[in-house]
């Protein structure tokens, strides 16, 4: 693929917050781009839109207009995009001469604001637990395995090596006692349950010692896990003479325990989501989609560099404005290309799921990305593109656009329903379910058949997986 095409590709899988980072950083490289809307506030005299500019241009190099209107002229969908960029030259860079002052000046002032707005690099578990180390007075040996056995940590906090092994490969001489006295040392450093060699060591780390109930943690813990797994309350009972009711208190105090101790400093950067579009209804009743264009800047073509073109530039200036019109050119033609794309999809997949809006998840459609590439006559990755990290604002609230997607299965009567539908139903019964019997997969396969969804047990298997229920075991109240 041309580097045209990649780049149309890229500009239409992006969302609002990304289009208006992909844009900043066009403004910043392409001198022919100004903000239309940072510019209003200027004269009139000083404005050219963009049809005149690109007629100034076209005066002087005899290439093909290319007209970018505000209407809603640009019917043709993304593919019309790929085509034409095959007949535009890539976009060089070229170098006119050494820098200038302002130029300097403005480099240096952006890397200066992008030290000052850089986020600070999260301090890594690592890193944390030989800060906490630095509190304990060992002697220099002891201190350097500790940090050894620290940085031999893996991301859930455990020490998966034999410490013997350890010691040995070590590069100092250190005794067993030495290496324990390390290990219990780091097992003291916050997370609680950290520098543990399993699941049982890692949740005795975290028993608190004036805890009421650690002698029952402790027993528990020690020799009743797998037990505890399988919720065989009764056995536990009948081996420790602890009553059903302190062991099912001991559980929920062991709810609080961190099996992963080592995840627990650092956590992804929560993503803010933006809307992409709004659906509404208009007059008739019909729900309508509108991209909202808030965020992205209105784009043209600076009329300083028009201007010089006009009076005569030499050879280097006009060659390095020519390409970077054509760069701004293609620019814009995509973002008008990428709203008209968007907008398309999104409508076809409102008008299918018109009864879902309406009326609830109880509603939604099957819909595959095929069926909306077929109507709109375009491939099915252009539709993957154009919904890919999108969001809408529906009367349902903020929803991703491939939520709106999903296979389907036929009922007992031939009707094809969507898959989420027969998830609720499957959540329904289990909600619904007497918890002193919980009903098994088998079971649950035959309330579904009773409903008119006839289901095989692997796929309610999967299914009560993927919505994070426990087996009927574990859902058994004693």
């Amino acid at each position: 693929m041309s580097p045209n095409m990649i780049r149309s590709m890229e500009i239409l899988q992006l969302n609002a917050m990304g289009l208006q980072e992909r844009l900043d950083q066009e403004l910043e490289d392409n001198p022919l781009l100004d903000n239309e809307d940072s510019e209003n506030e200027n004269s009139d005299s000083d404005d050219m839109d963009v049809r005149d500019q690109n007629e100034s241009e076209t005066e002087l190099s005899g290439e093909k207009e290319l007209v970018v209107e505000d209407n809603d002229n640009n019917e043709d969908d993304f593919e019309r995009l790929v085509e034409m960029a095959s007949e535009w030259p890539d976009d060089n860079v070229m170098t006119a001469g050494s820098p200038s002052s302002n130029a300097m000046s403005d480099m240096r002032e952006r890397q200066d604001d992008m030290m000052a707005n850089a986020v600070g690099h999260p301090q890594s578990i690592h890193e944390s637990l030989v800060e906490q180390l630095g509190f304990f007075d060992l002697p220099k040996p002891i201190r350097d395995f500790a940090e050894y056995l620290i940085y031999n940590l893996d991301d859930d906090g455990r020490l998966q090596t034999n410490l013997p092994e350890m010691v040995q490969v070590f590069p100092a001489d250190l005794t067993l006692e030495d290496a324990e006295l390390a290990l219990r040392t780091i097992q003291r450093l916050d997370p609680p349950g950290i520098g543990a060699r399993d699941l049982k060591e890692c949740w005795l780390l975290q028993v608190p010692v004036d805890h009421p109930m650690r002698d029952v943690l402790i027993t528990l813990i020690s020799s009743h896990l797998d037990d505890l797994a399988h919720r065989r309350l009764p056995q536990i009972q009948r081996n420790t003479g602890y009553s059903v009711e302190t062991i099912k208190a001991a559980i929920e105090h062991m709810k609080a325990f961190n099996a992963f101790p080592g995840r627990t400093t650092e956590s992804a950067p929560v993503q803010k989501v933006t809307a992409d579009m709004v659906v509404e209804k208009n007059d008739q009743g019909k729900y309508e989609v509108r991209l909202l264009d808030e965020y992205v800047p209105t784009l043209r073509i600076s009329p300083k560099y028009a201007e010089m073109l006009k009076n005569g530039a030499d050879d280097g200036t006009r060659e390095f404005i020519k390409n970077k019109l054509e760069s701004a050119k293609w620019l814009i033609e995509a973002i008008e290309q990428r709203f008209s794309t968007m907008r398309k999809v999104a409508q076809i997949i409102v008008d299918f799921q018109t009864e879902f809006l309406d009326n609830g998840p109880e509603y939604i459609h099957p819909l595959k990305m095929q069926q909306v590439a077929d109507v709109v006559g375009v491939h099915v990755t252009t539709v993957s593109r154009a919904v890919n990290d999108k969001w809408i604002q529906t009367p349902r609230g903020l929803l991703s656009l491939k939520s709106f997607f999903g296979g389907g299965t036929q009922t007992a009567d031939g009707e094809e329903v969507a898959l989420d539908i027969v998830r609720l139903k499957l959540k329904e019964i289990i909600a619904n379910e007497d918890k002193d019997s919980p009903l098994s997969d088998d079971a649950l396969v035959g309330e579904l058949a009773k409903q008119g969804y006839p289901l095989a047990r692997r796929t309610v298997t999967k299914y009560r997986k993927m919505m994070s229920i426990p087996s009927s075991r574990h859902r058994k109240s004693f």
